[in-house]
This record gives C-alpha cells, structure tokens and sequence, in this order.
C-alpha cells in the first residue's frame, strides 16, 4: 500500500522540509495542485465542490508552477516521487509540457508522474488562445503528443490542432514516465481506461469510490486494459481517518492513497509525521520504483 502527501495550501515556503519529512516516515509520493491564474470573473461552475467556495481557495492561495515545486523537492530527497494532481494539460503546448515532464525525470531518476486533467474553467483555455469545446480532443492529443516525444525517437504528429515533425527530444527518461488521468466523469474515466496508465480521484466518500473504481475497471475490460499490474488507482477518501480504512480501500482496488492536511508550517510537518506512525508504519508504503 503507498499513500501519497497532497499538497493544497500554498505550503511552498516549507517544501523542502515537508518533502524530507515524508520520506523520512514512508510517504511513497507527493502530489502538487496545479493554477495558471485567477480570473477575476468566471463563466464556469466547479464539479466537485462549492464555486464560490473553491473561488476564494484559489485567490488566497499561492500555486508555485509544479514542475519548479517538483524540481524543488526532488533536489533534496532521494526516494520520494512527485506528480502534479491534476495538471490542465490541454492549455498547456504538448511539446514544452514533454521537454519539461522529460528533463524532470531524468534528473530526478525517474521519480515523477505526470497527473492530467482538464482544466473545469473556460477561461484557462480562452486566455490561452484554445477553444474549451475542443477541450478533450486537445487532451488526447496533448497525451499522443507527449508519450511520442518522450520515446526519444524521431516522431511526427499532425491535425487540424498541431503539426509537428519530424523531431526528437534528447535527453529522455530510460523508462516511460507514467500518465495518470483525474476526473469523475464518464469520458475521464474512459480516457483513464483507455490511453493512460492509472486514474486520480478528487475528494470523494468510499461509497463513491467504489462506484466509480467499478466503473473504471469495466472500461478498462472495453479497453483491454484490465490486465496491466501496474495500472496506479489514487484515491482521497474524504472520510478516511484509520489504518482499517485504507485497507477497505485497498480492497477495492485503490493503488495509492491520497491525504492532506488543512495546516502550514511546524503543524503541517508534525501531520504528516504523525500520520506515518499511525497509519504508515502499520499498513506499510513500499516505494514504487
């Protein structure tokens, strides 16, 4: 069982600490929110909690950009891996996002993830120049993209969104770095089954969980995908608190369970140290490697 440290708050000030005390006491992986900007006003709703509320989340809160944050931490620990949850990839261009995705995985050893999502607020892709109604076309794309550019080889892409190649990046990881899809919707589940090689969960009860890891492993059946050993299912279960909560999760097939805690500073690091020796060290985190 692996539990993954997320990230929310603005904690960036004390990164580096928290990053070496999760290590220190068998976090597996920490996940990094993902911000471009704050629009004054929104024509959009959020899917999985209050706008308003998740609004002013985000106009308090300080996002450092997750591959500078990633770098950051990876520099001072050894063992620990990192992935942005989610990143909005479509408003992103595929090949800057890969050149990046690549360099930070080979310096780090190949310890980062890349955790895709779609990016729920239309402006986020009308500032950016993109159409938001072409926004899962451009996310297919994007993940055909970056997979094809971090295989090293030379490689072209062309549609009515791109027109690539022939090209090669270099230096490439000497394995795949894993793509990881967030979302709870029917298509997000889908692309997860479909073309990536695991699936990320927003904050959700088990009984929500259960439902939609059923979901994910019928379409990973459509897809032939329900096979692969190493297919990564992140959850946060919002009302998970004991060691035999997580193992209920475990039972339904989660890989990776998510856990954050709303503290900063000193109360931060004592939460994610305390939660080592109360649930870590009982249920065990081996490192994915």
């Amino acid at each position: 069982m692996r539990f993954t440290l997320m990230l929310s708050r603005g904690e960036y000030r004390d990164f580096l600490a928290i990053a070496q005390a999760a290590e220190a006491c068998g976090w597996t992986s920490i996940t990094i929110p993902d911000s471009l900007f704050f629009p004054q006003t929104t024509v959009s709703r959020y899917p999985y909690a209050d706008t308003d509320n998740i609004r002013q989340y985000i106009a308090a809160t300080p996002f450092v950009e997750p591959f500078i944050a990633m770098s950051w931490m990876a520099a001072v620990t050894t063992t620990l891996r990192f992935y942005p949850a989610v990143m909005k990839v479509p408003v992103r261009q595929p090949l800057v996002l890969a050149k990046a995705l690549s360099s930070l995985a080979v310096i780090s050893g190949n310890r980062v993830s890349l955790g895709a999502g779609l990016s729920p607020w239309r402006e986020d892709f009308s500032y950016n120049g993109l159409d938001f109604e072409k926004r899962g076309r451009l996310m297919d794309e994007c993940i055909e993209v970056i997979r094809a550019a971090m295989s090293g080889r030379y490689f072209e892409f062309h549609s009515q969104n791109y027109d690539i190649g022939p090209i090669k990046l270099n230096p490439v990881p000497d394995r795949p770095v894993p793509i990881l899809y967030g979302g709870h919707s029917k298509a997000a589940l889908a692309r997860a089954a479909r073309l990536c090689d695991g699936w990320i969960s927003a904050n959700a009860d088990t009984d929500t969980l259960k439902a939609m890891i059923g979901q994910l492993n019928a379409l990973r059946e459509r897809y032939g995908t329900r096979g692969r050993p190493d297919f990564e299912i992140h959850v946060m279960d919002v009302t998970a608190s004991s060691a035999d909560d997580y193992r209920r999760l475990a039972d339904l097939g989660a890989t990776d369970m998510v856990a954050g805690f709303a503290s900063e500073g000193q109360e931060m690091i004592d939460n994610v140290r305390r939660f080592g020796e109360k649930i870590i060290a009982k249920l065990g985190s081996p490192r994915a490697t």
